[in-house]
């Protein structure tokens, strides 16, 4: 049996993102011929489950699975207390779209939430009813629009395309997630100025209420280190420079202009440096070098890998669970 059970989406963009992400990893997915379960390859131990997103959300939050994938807005809607029963690990740069508060575009005189609470108050003297907002979104509707001091309205349940609602003539106003803004506009609507609820993307996570074994926990650092480390080196080129003289001084400075780590040096003390450096951060690093002197050669290359002495995303994890 599995020590860890991990769940990832089972269908659509995210779930290609997703095999793409562990893929370059070296840990790609192998789907089963039942459809709904997967395995990780180089990690046995890790029992990979194919569930919907929302499904995911509501497995991490009632502790059923120990890992998932899934967008932060289900995780924060299903769970306004999130950080009491899910851990966030990290963010995994797609699945991005914005919970929204959108009006008609119509109404010119409404550009920010404060407009919207006047337009509020206005509407339920007017009509004797309170403004409907049209949402899927639920939790976080509420939650927002309680920390902007607005109440006169209420919630429609959207069971369908939460955009149509104003032109159905079923909500005034809708809350509803997007990526591009081109759904709402070609269904004449507008984004308030100050009208974005969260800035939402793929988040891979930890529940906080699962069985962590002694297992589980081996389990989740091996896969935490390949992802950390896989990280690390996209972001990082390894720089190999001859240094002679007060190579000490030279690395300090190295660090400070440039952010570089030092990975390996000479047994002797004077011969080729092996250095760490951000990617962003490369001419800075040569051009630090220069000044200071150095008028060796400099290689680059890229690595695969680079395993950290102690892995962040592990510790912060053992802290959350602690």
């Amino acid at each position: 049996m599995a020590a860890l059970t991990l769940a990832v989406p089972s269908k659509g963009r995210l779930k290609e993102n997703v095999d793409a992400f562990f893929a370059d990893a070296g840990a790609a997915l192998s789907h089963s011929a039942r459809g709904y379960r997967a395995s990780l390859a180089g990690f046995p131990d890790i029992e990979v489950m194919l569930l919907s997103a929302s499904e995911i959300a509501a497995s991490l939050i009632g502790g059923d699975v120990h890992l998932g994938i899934t967008g932060h807005d289900l995780l924060l809607e299903q769970a306004p207390e999130l950080e009491t029963r899910v851990h966030l690990i990290k963010p995994l740069g797609f699945g991005h779209a914005d919970v929204v508060v959108a009006v008609p575009q119509f109404w010119i005189d409404v550009a920010t939430m404060a407009d919207l609470d006047d337009v509020c108050a206005a509407f339920a003297q007017k009509h004797r009813r309170r403004l409907r907002v049209a949402t899927k979104y639920i939790q976080l509707t509420r939650s927002h629009f309680a920390r902007l001091g607005i109440s006169d309205y209420r919630i429609v349940e959207s069971a369908g395309a939460t955009e149509a609602a104003p032109a159905a003539g079923t909500a005034e106003v809708i809350v509803d997630i997007t990526s591009t803004g081109s759904t709402l506009k070609a269904n004449g609507l507008k984004v308030l100025d100050d009208g974005v609820i969260l800035k939402s993307e793929a988040q891979l996570a930890a529940s906080l209420g699962a069985d962590w074994t002694e297992e589980a926990r081996a389990a989740v650092a091996a896969l935490l280190d390949r992802l950390n480390a896989r990280d690390r080196a996209r972001n990082a080129q390894v720089l190999r420079v001859r240094l002679d003289g007060d190579a000490d001084a030279v690395l300090a400075r190295l660090s400070n202009d440039a952010g570089t780590s030092l990975m390996s040096r000479p047994a002797d003390g004077g011969g080729e440096y092996v250095i760490l450096c951000p990617k962003p951060r490369l001419m800075d690093a040569i051009a630090s070098l220069r000044a200071q002197g150095c008028n060796a050669p400099a290689t680059t290359q890229d690595a695969d890998y680079v395993f950290d002495t102690e892995n962040p995303l592990y510790a912060a994890l053992s802290a959350a669970l602690a």
